[in-house]
């Protein structure tokens, strides 16, 4: 088993902790602040909130379907729409693919060159955070682009 201490060697950090002011990213355990006192109250409330939207909120959204009549534009789901509009926009359905495959690929890169960073704050690690962001920030251009036309769906064009 691989333990991941976090450092801190830093002065001003070290003080802090003596006083008392711990968090979670410094080793404050999570036995019982997090588990007995926080959690339960994020599980009841987003239960109660989704409760209370199912009695608030009963009607279906969107129109009914009809089996008999095809729409003019079909579109994915909406998880699926920077994909489908990546896989739209690009001439060359092969580059589509590939850029498709290259997701997971930079991703497990990322982690592995931000695992020789010392820090645990996600704060403290800017290139994760900075792939993190990109990558974000992109898919969103690419959802909203997926629901325009094809000549508006361009990014960055």
């Amino acid at each position: 088993m691989v333990v991941r201490l976090p450092y801190v060697k830093g002065s001003i950090l070290c003080s802090a902790l003596a006083k008392g002011c711990g968090h979670n990213y410094y080793g404050e355990p999570a036995w019982p602040n997090d588990i007995l006192y926080i959690f339960p109250v994020v599980i009841l409330g987003t239960i109660s909130f989704s409760l209370g939207l199912g009695v608030i909120e009963n009607q279906a959204i969107g129109e009914p379907a009809n089996p008999f009549a095809t729409p003019l534009e079909i579109l994915p789901e909406w998880y699926f729409f920077p994909t489908f509009n990546l896989l739209r926009i690009l001439p060359d359905k092969l580059v589509g693919v590939l850029s498709l495959a290259s997701v997971p690929v930079i991703l497990v890169l990322t982690a592995f060159i931000e695992n020789i960073n010392r820090y645990q704050n996600p704060f403290r690690r800017p290139v994760a955070s900075l792939v993190y962001l990109t990558s974000t920030c992109y898919a969103l251009w690419l959802g909203y682009g997926s629901v325009l036309g094809i000549s508006e769906a361009l990014p960055f064009v």
